[in-house]
C-alpha cells in the first residue's frame, strides 16, 4: 500500500494556533457580507435547547489539553447553516438530525485549516458513524478546482466535501458570534443544538479530542 500523509503532531498546530491572529485579521478583510440566507436561518431559530445545558455542563471537563480553546455554550441554541452537500445540492444542518456534529469551517488560503484538514480526516475515520460526523465546509470563493486538488494531494478522503462559495456560513457564525477568522468549529448535538465553539485550529486527532467527541455522543445518563 502506498504511505498515506499521517496528520501533523499536535505541537505543530499549536504553533500554528498563533497564526491565528494573522488569520483573524485576514478573514475581516476577505470575507464579505453575503445575501446566502444563512444570517437570516440564524435569526428565525427560535426553538428552545431545553436538555443541551446538563449536556453542555457534563462535557465541559472533556474540553482540555488539546482541545482546551474548546468554548462550553453559554446559551445552547439551535444553529441554523446552510451550504451545498457532496452532490452539489443544498443542505443544511438539519439535514444531519440524529447525528453529533463537528462543523468545521476551512479555506485553501488558511494556511491553519490546511494543517488541521488531516486531522480532522483521522477523527473521521476514527470516529465517524451514525451518530457523528465531521462536516468541514470549505468557503472559498469560486470553483472547486483548488479546494479539491488540496484534498486530494493530502490524502483527505474520509471527509464529505461540502462547500459554501458565498461564505454565507462564516458570516452567520460570525452573526452569532461564534467565527472571528479561521479555522472555526461548532460542536453540535444530535438536535443542532450548540454546546460548544473553537476560534483556532486543533489536533483532532488527539486522544483529548476523540475522548471530548466520544462523551458527546454517549446517551445521557438515564435516556
Amino acid at each position: 500500500m502506498p504511505d498515506q500523509k499521517k496528520s501533523p503532531p499536535a505541537v505543530k498546530l499549536f504553533a500554528l494556533a498563533a497564526l491565528f491572529g494573522v488569520i483573524v485579521g485576514a478573514a475581516a478583510v476577505y470575507v464579505k457580507e453575503t445575501g446566502s440566507g444563512n444570517g437570516d436561518a440564524a435569526e428565525t431559530a427560535s426553538a428552545s435547547c431545553p436538555l443541551t445545558g446538563e449536556k453542555v455542563a457534563s462535557l465541559t471537563p472533556f474540553m482540555k489539553g488539546q482541545v482546551a480553546a474548546m468554548s462550553p455554550a453559554s446559551s445552547p441554541r439551535p444553529i441554523a447553516l446552510a451550504f451545498d452537500g457532496p452532490d452539489g445540492k443544498p443542505t443544511n444542518v438539519s439535514a444531519f438530525a440524529g447525528k453529533t456534529l463537528l462543523v468545521n469551517l476551512w479555506a485553501t488560503w488558511c494556511v491553519p485549516c490546511r494543517e488541521e484538514m488531516p486531522a480532522l480526516n483521522a477523527l473521521q475515520k476514527s470516529l465517524g458513524s451514525d451518530k457523528f460526523e465531521v462536516v468541514a465546509i470549505n468557503i472559498d470563493v469560486g470553483d472547486d478546482e483548488k479546494p479539491k486538488v488540496f484534498l486530494d494531494e493530502t490524502a483527505v478522503h474520509e471527509l464529505g466535501y461540502y462547500r459554501d462559495a458565498s461564505m454565507g456560513v462564516f458570516n452567520a457564525m460570525k452573526k452569532e458570534g461564534l467565527a472571528f477568522g479561521l479555522p472555526a468549529t461548532l460542536l453540535l448535538d444530535e438536535n443542532g443544538c450548540l454546546i460548544g465553539s473553537m476560534n483556532g485550529p486543533a489536533a483532532w486527532d488527539s486522544d483529548d479530542a476523540k475522548a471530548l467527541i466520544s462523551a458527546a455522543v454517549a446517551p445521557a445518563a438515564g435516556s
